[in-house]
């Protein structure tokens, strides 16, 4: 019970805090739909609580990954983050498709609704709350490609490296991207309804929620399905290949592997040396690119091997460069 209660404090803070968040406001939401029965509100509800038990789902996950490998598992646990968002993205699938539903059922049959500045209040504190941990997801982005202090930039900083950031940290970012968005969109449709009499415009907002839902649910289960098989991270490939080339020692690199493990990456390195090195001497360039390539950010586990150069270049197809931030 001690190791795993240190293991929830090593978990996605991010995730935890938006899971949080997204409950108070699922419920919030849920009485003030119960009041006023609109179905802008019911389909924010139900985002709000999809997205609730999926963040915690994955704050749990991003705790376990970190759990230290045993003699049974190796390599760790660090794909354990993968599979917990494979799941949680189903909850997500379904409460998507109930959204999309309830839309097209109001769009058919559109009724008014009452309580239209309850309404209006309880999707602007949402705004208001889900913007905050959209910050924060996007500061959490910033950070984990090197970049502390991005200011205003800090959103379309996250939004263009959404790709490199932590499985945890993209799929709370996005979400609380279509969260803020859609909430935007149920309180203009609601004026709409309120000014025009056009109630219909509650659904169609509805299922444009319900929508964004799914293009989530699609790219979350896209990007973890490959993570559970075992991806490669090109640009650290690319880079480490740099740094392994750049030591005098090296005189080409035979198998290069670093694949993604959840939030970290494994280094698998076969590199071609000089014959004539003594085992002793190769010791210590295995024991030197290995205390650099564990500094190197997100690297946990490093594997290195050596063979005689065969005389071929055998890595000049490949682009070894410095990773730019």
């Amino acid at each position: 019970m001690g190791e795993f209660i240190t293991l929830l404090k090593g978990g996605n803070k991010s995730s935890f805090i938006a899971a949080i968040v997204n409950l108070i406001l699922g419920s919030l939401k849920g009485v003030a739909f119960f009041f006023t029965g609109n179905v802008a509100l019911f389909a924010e509800m139900m985002h709000s609580l999809g997205d609730a038990a999926n963040q915690f789902f994955v704050f749990i996950g991003s705790a376990l990954s970190k759990k230290a490998p045993t003699n049974k598992f190796p390599t760790g646990f660090g794909r354990i983050v993968n599979l917990v968002c494979l799941g949680a993205v189903l909850i997500v699938a379904i409460l998507s498709y109930e959204t999309i539903k309830e839309g097209i059922h109001h769009i058919m049959n559109p009724t008014s609704a009452d309580g239209f500045w309850i309404s209006i209040g309880v999707l602007a504190i949402g705004v208001v709350l889900e913007g905050v941990v959209l910050l924060k997801a996007a500061q959490e982005i910033a950070h984990e490609v090197g970049v502390d202090h991005a200011g205003l930039k800090t959103v379309p900083l996250a939004i263009a490296n959404i790709n490199r950031a932590k499985p945890a940290t993209k799929l709370v970012f996005m979400e609380d991207f279509v969260a803020t968005f859609g909430g935007v969109l149920a309180i203009i449709a609601i004026i709409i309804a309120k000014v025009t009499g056009f109630h219909a415009a509650e659904g169609i907002a509805s299922v444009a929620i319900g929508l964004m839902m799914f293009y989530v649910v699609g790219r979350v289960f896209l990007d973890n399905a490959r993570g559970v098989i075992g991806e490669t991270d090109e640009e650290m490939l690319d880079h480490i290949a740099y740094l392994v080339l750049d030591d005098p020692n090296i005189i080409d690199i035979d198998r290069l592997e670093v694949i993604k493990e959840g939030e970290f990456l494994h280094v698998e390195l076969v590199a071609e040396v000089d014959p004539s090195l003594s085992l002793a001497y190769l010791d210590d360039v295995r024991d030197h690119l290995s205390e650099m390539l564990l500094c190197q950010k997100g690297v946990s586990r490093v594997a290195i091997m050596f063979d005689e150069d065969d005389g071929e270049a055998e890595w000049q197809h490949r682009k070894a460069r410095p990773l730019l931030k």
